[in-house]
């Protein structure tokens, strides 16, 4: 993969078999990243970037104006998120073993006595970390039968520029902890994406017609997760 430098934008190009250039600028950093057809050079790469700078720019104000969530400090009756839902966090200080547990609208939060944020965080993340491993092999074996495809092995963790990744070749899958705090139907879609690369490597006509084939409303779920607040929190991994 190679890159270029416009000015402030520094910009991905990475060459492809394929037939049309796709430029993209992903949440929640303003990554832009372009790929090419194989026979095209450098210099007319650079000259196609120029000329949509404009819109580089337009896309990365929207995601700088995103909203984004407060930095968190573990304390009592603030707010934090599971599936898309709202919870008022309780800390709970008790001499056992550190625990999560929901109950109505409330996040229960169980640590040692004298745990800093920094415990309480971590904590948090590998409770974050369970749910979507307790969540993921039936969704995951849900969309292998629909797609006829088979996931080898999937993992979870912070990802800074993406929601999710695949590796073709180990038929692997890659989802951002970030996705545990997010309405099922956004970690769905950005399972089925994933997926969907095993069938189609590049973010191609024919990715576009494979989504829409099998989940037709994926653009809203897309525009969905892209609205909600971006995740403050870099959970030290």
């Amino acid at each position: 993969m190679n890159r270029l430098v416009l000015g402030s934008i520094t910009v991905d190009v990475v060459s492809k078999d394929i037939k049309n250039i796709h430029l993209s600028v992903y949440p929640p950093s303003g990554r832009v990243r372009i790929a090419a057809p194989l026979r095209m050079d450098m210099d007319t790469i650079r000259i196609y970037l120029i000329s949509k700078l404009p819109w580089i720019r337009k896309q990365q104000e929207k995601l700088r104006k995103q909203e984004r969530e407060a930095p968190r400090e573990f304390l009592n009756r603030e707010s934090h998120y599971v599936n898309g839902k709202r919870y008022l966090l309780k800390v709970i200080e008790r001499d056992e073993a550190p625990r999560v547990e929901l109950k109505h609208s409330k996040m229960e939060l169980y640590v040692r006595p004298g745990a800093n944020k920094e415990k309480m965080k971590t904590i948090l993340a590998e409770w974050y970390r369970r749910q979507l491993k307790t969540i993921l092999p039936p969704l995951i074996a849900k969309w292998e039968e629909r797609l006829g495809v088979q996931v080898n092995e999937f993992g979870i963790k912070i990802m800074k520029t993406r929601w999710g990744t695949c590796n073709r070749e180990a038929r692997r899958i890659w989802l951002n902890l970030e996705l545990a705090k997010k309405p099922s139907e956004c970690l769905e879609y950005i399972v089925v994406h994933e997926m969907v690369h095993l069938l189609e490597r590049n973010h191609n006509d024919r990715f576009i017609a494979l989504m829409n084939e099998f989940m037709p409303k994926w653009r809203f779920h897309k525009d969905e997760l892209n609205r909600l607040p971006v995740g403050h929190e870099d959970w030290g991994y």
